[in-house]
């Protein structure tokens, strides 16, 4: 049997395993060592010992733990809900204020925990309630919480960026530099949007109005003192690091820290809010441990049959394909997978084929990163399965229905497409930054 034989049988393999309800580190893990077994003899069974001992050694992995135990901490002790009230109160008086502070929220809980479904708990607890009440539209707020919360896996400290920089063998922090233009980019192309949307049609984001327009001066700079700590933290963690004072994984030591003296100071770090910050974030880290362990035994046999270069030679030389042309389709496939597997699965599958096949093109791996990251975004919006769609639905009250879920997200997923094109355009926007840091 050729090499290209045995790694589409590895790929199917895989494909109809996950297609079964198995765990996705379980099956991707399971084919990697089966297939290395039979490939390479009994030293093959080594794989996933030797994948395991690389993951221990990799020293950026110590910032998963710590930035999403500040993000937990931030959310269990209810520091967010001072952030939004902020939003509510310096906003409310604009026509769409309140979605446009939402999207602001967002972007600052994006910039604690890393990861999208903490957004999407927060929008929804938080967020969705207090717009529904004030006689916000349905589909406006459910698509505003939906496309802010996928800014998690996008601005710093996104924890896809790192599990992409295991596999594709860059460095985090010039990933997390890379999306920090672009996601502010696209949130600002988010409040654009929601800003001209309202403004044609005010009912469907009326402002405050009676007294809570009328709240003291004084008591707006107490609110702001207190919804601008989160900025501390961020700020604590980030500056110390782009100074070079701190590595990276020393930074994200001090904002997990910091997060923790946070909510002792103002009386929040109560036992059980201690007990569930840890609770999750092992159970988060845990997960990802075992999934990039499944990626690294997966890609060693993939880069072992040269599955990789066998891409390459049918893309380039066989179809003789534009590399840009390469690049969209790689794109679409990332959109049809994100019907049905989230962003992780999608990478840990696809990037032994995918990752090689960039740098052989001539791209940029960081910049790629990126691209792939705003791609998992739009995925995770696309019906009928996008992921946030379903936490959405399951968050959600009763009178927003599944319909009215997949409609809210149209306009968000064009401008998602919109920010898409302009990186493929424009890759200096993710390059800059980091050129600017590392290089100086």
């Amino acid at each position: 049997m050729s090499y290209e034989a045995i790694a589409l049988l590895m790929f199917s393999s895989m494909m109809l395993m996950l297609l079964t309800g198995q765990r996705v580190f379980g099956a991707i893990g399971f084919i990697a060592v089966v297939s290395a077994f039979f490939l390479y003899g009994t030293g093959g069974s080594e794989l996933g010992f030797t994948a395991s001992v690389k993951l221990m050694k990799w020293y950026p992995l110590l910032t998963l733990p710590m930035f999403v135990f500040m993000g937990y901490v931030m959310s269990e002790s209810r520091i967010a809900d001072d952030l939004y009230r902020m939003f509510h109160i310096w906003m409310g008086p604009l026509n769409g204020g309140l979605a446009i502070g939402t999207i602001g929220l967002m972007v600052l809980i994006s910039a604690m925990n890393g990861l999208s479904v903490a957004g999407m708990a927060i929008g929804a607890t938080i967020a969705l309630p207090e717009l529904l009440r004030r006689g916000y539209d349905k589909l406006m707020i459910t698509g505003v919480i939906q496309a802010g919360s996928s800014l998690g896996i996008l601005v710093p400290p996104s924890v896809v960026l790192v599990l992409y920089a295991m596999i594709a063998r860059q460095p985090v922090g010039q990933l997390w530099l890379a999306g920090v233009i672009p996601g502010l980019i696209l949130a600002c192309l988010f409040i654009l949007y929601i800003g001209i949307r309202c403004r044609l049609s005010p009912h469907l984001g009326p402002s405050l109005t009676g007294p809570e327009r009328d709240i003291p001066f004084r008591e707006k700079l107490r609110l702001l003192q207190a919804g601008l700590l989160p900025l501390f933290i961020f700020a604590a963690m980030m500056v110390p690091f782009l100074n070079g004072w701190t590595s990276l994984v020393e930074s994200s030591a001090l904002g997990a820290v910091c997060a923790f003296l946070v909510a002792v100071w103002r009386g929040r770090m109560t036992r059980r809010v201690f007990e569930e910050s840890v609770r999750k974030t092992l159970g988060i880290t845990c997960m990802f441990m075992w999934i990039i362990l499944a990626a690294l035994a997966f890609g060693a046999v993939f880069d072992g049959l040269g599955a990789g270069r066998a891409l390459e030679s049918l893309f380039v030389g066989h179809l003789g394909l534009n590399p840009w042309v390469i690049i969209i389709l790689m794109q679409l496939s990332f959109l049809l997978m994100g019907t049905f597997l989230d962003d992780t699965a999608m990478l840990v599958i696809v990037a032994p084929l995918y990752v090689p096949l960039v740098k052989a093109l001539g791209f940029d791996l960081i910049w790629y990163g990126v691209l792939y990251t705003i791609t998992c975004q739009i995925a995770y919006m696309t019906p009928p399965f996008g992921y946030n769609l379903f936490l959405m639905r399951a968050m959600a009250p009763p009178d927003i229905s599944i319909t009215d879920i997949y409609r809210s997200v149209i306009p968000f997923v064009g401008v998602m497409v919109l920010m898409l094109a302009i990186m493929m355009l424009f890759p200096e926007l993710a390059l800059w930054l980091p050129d600017r840091v590392y290089n100086k």
